[in-house]
């Protein structure tokens, strides 16, 4: 691709280029793979995994919005257990990262769970997601709670040696105390935002269109949010981040990269372009022969310059 570099290093973690494809948004890899060529691709991250099984949300559990989508699937996975013995045998013979996504209801059981995929070679690294309700705190979010973060950071780092990325909530005030927290008890990266909190009303039965009533807001609606919280983070705390919101195509991704983040993840497009990934991956390509970059990873925190 005329000499232009597209790696890209997230602490130890080296990825073949910036373009990852987002927890919950392509199943365990599996069910895009007719579509895309997933070799080519810089990171995937699994669907979230957690301990036992989850059954989720019932339905219906997602629904277009303006510009977006809401979803409450509510992590519904297949468990540790299935994980390991049925989806990361595909997995490891995709040629593409693994970076497998957290799920818990516990402190405990996000180290249970570190602690045994620990063990698993394919898997490179660890995205936590904190943006789940702890059962012993009343359902309160993890996420929401700048110590509770900093307690599943330290506790993850304590059982594993491979990367750890923590994926934020938008929900907060303060997305760069959250980082700093991450970063302080040994997190290697964060991910910024996983959705907005939001709603939609069907007006003739005046009844909620998902069963949950709320849901994760995402797609294009929430990238200047997203886009804010990167440069936020950016600007305030040393870390490498992982930008997630709205991509849509390569110019979306460079955006993110300039505001800081040193690669990003595909959503809500995958769903509507199954094949976006190497899309952008080409687009961001031809952009760095176009403006004279040799390496992609110039372009991170360029609003600097």
């Amino acid at each position: 691709m005329n000499n232009v570099d597209l790696s890209v290093k997230i602490g130890s973690l080296v990825l073949q280029n910036p373009v990852m494809l987002a927890s919950g948004t392509v199943g365990y890899g599996n069910e895009i793979s007719d579509f895309t060529d997933l070799s080519k691709i810089g990171g995937i991250v699994t669907k979230s995994v957690s301990l036992n099984p989850r059954k989720g949300n019932p339905p219906n559990r997602i629904t277009e919005t303006a510009s977006g989508m809401l979803n409450a699937i509510g992590l519904a996975n297949v468990g540790l257990e299935a994980f390991i013995k049925d989806k990361i045998p595909f997995l490891s013979d995709i040629g593409s990262t693994l970076i497998c996504n957290i799920a818990a209801s516990s402190i405990e059981e996000y180290v249970e769970c570190t602690k045994t995929l620990d063990a698993e070679d394919s898997v490179k690294a660890f995205e936590i997601n904190v943006s789940c309700p702890n059962v012993k705190e009343g359902g309160l979010i993890f996420g929401n709670d700048v110590n509770n973060v900093r307690v599943i950071t330290e506790k993850v780092r304590a059982v594993t040696n491979k990367p750890i990325i923590i994926k934020l909530s938008p929900n907060t005030a303060s997305i760069k105390e959250f980082a700093q927290a991450a970063k302080d008890e040994g997190a290697d990266a964060v991910s910024a935002i996983n959705t907005l909190i939001g709603t939609s009303f069907d007006i003739y039965s005046k009844k909620p269109k998902i069963k949950n009533i709320t849901g994760g807001l995402s797609g294009p609606a929430i990238k200047p949010v997203a886009l804010s919280k990167v440069l936020e983070i950016s600007r305030n705390v040393d870390i490498p981040i992982i930008g997630i919101g709205g991509i849509m195509n390569w110019k979306d991704a460079v955006e993110f990269m300039i505001c800081g983040a040193s690669a990003i993840q595909l959503g809500t497009v995958n769903f509507i372009n199954p094949s976006a990934s190497e899309e952008i991956i080409k687009g961001l390509n031809d952009y760095c022969i176009e403006t004279g970059l040799s390496k992609i990873s110039d372009l991170t925190a360029s609003y600097l310059l």
